[in-house]
């Protein structure tokens, strides 16, 4: 009962900030989710014996998100969005490679610290930038479509690997994820894109409209899997307890960190 309370309230809070908030409100929202993740992110390397340096990777990651989405504040100018996108990546690649010489203190850790310490930015910074973009880009209504696919997906995945599971889809990673969970997402996910995308993406064709649902609901099936490969790694079970019955931030976006920029590449590009 907790869990299916706290899944209500976080959908009914999405569809109003997505669908209401003025642009600075969303955007504030997706940098303070983007904060949480990034706390819990950190958690994840600390348990797993890759502390990082929180500060600069932080910023790091809030500076790559805000250069995905610069094109939010001054309007469709693509070339702004690149300058603005390229100097918070390679800036902030040089300062934490740097900070990374003087925080190493020996060991067989320093790549595995390095790295750790730059990939919130590509897996938290560019993703949750992307989403925000697409807003500014698409309109609320293909946001708000990727979302509604992969909740679809989810709750399709849950109650159809309950109800038909057996075989497992990756039992190293996950002992919860079945064969039989990931058929039903692929199937209501990507009917409700198909469908759904008739109003909301009507210059997609069908056929390709049936194709990114399929496409992104692997996409959310394989984030979600590699967030539970950090957990297990790390000996967690979710990324923090933030909401009730659901875990963390990163426990509830981990599908949309791999779906995000793909969408986001397609509908801005295709």
């Amino acid at each position: 009962m907790t869990r299916v309370l706290s899944g209500a309230v976080l959908i009914t809070i999405a569809v109003i900030v997505i669908w209401f908030a003025p642009p600075p409100v969303f955007f504030a929202v997706a940098e303070l989710l983007l904060v949480l993740a990034f706390i819990e992110y950190c958690a994840l390397a600390s348990a797993g014996g890759l502390p990082i340096p929180r500060f600069a990777s932080g910023a790091a990651t809030v500076a790559a998100s805000i250069g995905m989405t610069s094109s939010f504040w001054v309007g469709d100018q693509l070339m702004a969005n690149a300058v603005a996108l390229d100097a918070a990546l390679l800036s902030a690649f040089v300062v934490l490679a740097a900070t990374s010489i003087v925080s190493w203190h020996g060991g067989q850790d320093a790549l595995g610290r390095a790295a750790a310490s730059v990939f919130p930015m590509l897996y938290l910074g560019l993703p949750i930038g992307a989403m925000v973009s697409l807003r500014s880009l698409r309109g609320r209504e293909a946001l708000f479509l990727l979302l509604l696919t992969v909740v679809v997906s989810d709750t399709a995945q849950y109650y159809t690997g309950r109800a038909f599971g057996r075989r497992l889809l990756a039992p190293t990673i996950s002992p919860k994820k079945t064969v039989a969970g990931a058929v039903g997402g692929f199937v209501f996910g990507g009917l409700l894109l198909a469908a759904a995308g008739a109003w909301w993406l009507p210059s997609m064709p069908a056929a390709l409209r049936a194709l990114l649902g399929v496409t992104i609901v692997a996409l959310g099936i394989a984030g979600d899997l590699f967030e539970s490969m950090l957990k297990r790694s790390a000996g967690m079970k979710d990324s923090s307890t933030l909401i009730p019955g659901h875990g963390g931030v990163l426990d509830r976006i981990d599908a949309l960190l791999f779906a995000a920029p793909v969408y986001y590449v397609l509908l801005k590009y295709a």
